[in-house]
């Protein structure tokens, strides 16, 4: 079925003060994070961290994915507008982050979290994993909802019709006149893969429903984290073949994207931590101590 998307990216519109459904998804993304996360720490599942532990780790982790997805997505996929004018890292507004310098963000956060808490880094993201998937698939939403990151023309029996990805001078009608086109047929040899859906299943359905299965009884250090960078790696490359590429523009061989490119070290990067996992410790639920608790002990 032919759908023609006619979705305003702003959900809320108080004065000049417009809130879009893409930041409603980021919220969205850290409070399933938050809510997960406390469940694990409640089960002692990161050993000597309690709640405000895990609150300063979730707060590290925002910054490293607004941080590290913007600066990710400046030195990707937009280095020469960002060297001629390096103010353009500021203007968050205007659309831009990349899941790869996001995730480094991610890293780094992590790391320095961990060695405040003098926890290894292993623990920590294996903790971390299970809880990013289901970000990843509100932020996918996100990205279909404001119409961006589209996917090529399809003849299947399904797709959506992306008014911004329709060629001049459709691209130029107001939705009325669309809709008549569209009613007519007219439109649907312009229907695009809706990949910003098939990452969504993918990455946040698929990711969380398969890390979170596995998290849920004491693993070997690595395992977690090896099987997310494993799945997002393919699941990325997969999905880029329907995909338009960033900016337009092909690496290599007329198919060939950078998303490829940046996603094949995640590929490689899980095969060596599942590799380590064999031979890794297994880390075991130690419940946080509560004043409760302590005052049962004594």
């Amino acid at each position: 079925m032919i759908y023609l998307h006619d979705i305003d990216p702003i959900a809320i519109s108080l004065g000049p003060v417009k809130v879009h459904w893409y930041g409603i998804m980021y919220l969205l993304g850290f409070t399933a994070a938050w809510w997960l996360g406390r469940r694990r720490i409640a089960a002692g599942r990161l050993p000597g961290v309690d709640a405000n532990g895990f609150s300063d780790l979730l707060f590290y982790a925002m910054l490293g994915v607004v941080v590290g997805g913007r600066v990710g997505y400046m030195l990707f996929y937009a280095l020469g507008d960002f060297l001629h004018n390096p103010l353009l890292l500021f203007k968050v507004w205007d659309g831009g982050m990349s899941f790869h310098g996001g995730l480094l963000g991610v890293l780094f956060a992590s790391w320095y979290w961990s060695r405040r808490h003098r926890l290894h880094l292993g623990d920590t993201i294996d903790f971390m994993a299970p809880l990013v998937p289901l970000g990843l698939g509100f932020g996918r939403i996100g990205n279909f909802i404001g119409a961006e990151l589209w996917g090529k023309y399809t003849d299947g029996t399904w797709g959506v019709v992306f008014p911004s990805g329709l060629p001049s001078p459709l691209n130029q009608l107001d939705m009325p006149a669309l809709r008549e086109q569209f009613a007519t047929g007219a439109l649907n040899q312009f229907a695009r893969h809706p990949s910003q859906l098939y990452e969504a299943l993918l990455e946040g359905l698929v990711m969380f429903v398969v890390l979170w299965a596995v998290s849920a009884t004491p693993r070997h250090r690595y395992l977690v984290s090896g099987l997310f960078a494993l799945m997002y790696g393919v699941f990325r490359f997969a999905v880029e073949f329907v995909r338009m590429p960033d900016n337009g523009v092909y690496l290599a061989f007329d198919w060939f994207t950078r998303g490829q490119l940046l996603s094949l070290p995640l590929v490689v990067l899980g095969l060596v931590l599942l590799a380590l996992s064999r031979r890794a410790p297994v880390l075991q639920p130690v419940l946080p101590v509560t004043p409760a608790t302590a005052g049962s002990k004594a």
